[in-house]
């Protein structure tokens, strides 16, 4: 039996990556404000989840202004997309071969 486990992305195993993940791929874009309230976290620990996965090539960030005050949005890149979904096959398939 092929061990699926190797197939998870350990970028995506923190409950903060898969929740920014999961939001990106159903929006084209989530603000940083948005994500902060949407999964509960503090300004420090959504910056440094977000740090990583930009670093991973998962995401982008766009910073502008709307008026005078500064806005943070990220997207998912085509990269993060195919990874993500890589790894919900990978859960899918420890899903349904573990019995």
């Amino acid at each position: 039996m092929k061990n699926y486990f190797q197939e998870l992305n350990k970028a995506f195993e923190s409950r903060v990556r898969l929740g920014i993940m999961s939001s990106l791929m159903v929006n084209d874009y989530m603000d940083f404000n948005a994500l902060k309230e949407l999964l509960c976290l503090t300004d420090g620990n959504l910056a440094g989840h977000t740090r990583a996965l930009e670093q991973a090539g998962y995401i982008r960030v766009e910073k502008s202004f709307v008026g005078r005050k500064p806005n943070t949005r990220f997207v998912i890149t085509p990269e993060g997309r195919l990874a993500f979904e890589k790894h919900l096959e990978a859960l899918e398939n420890i899903i349904k071969n573990s019995s």
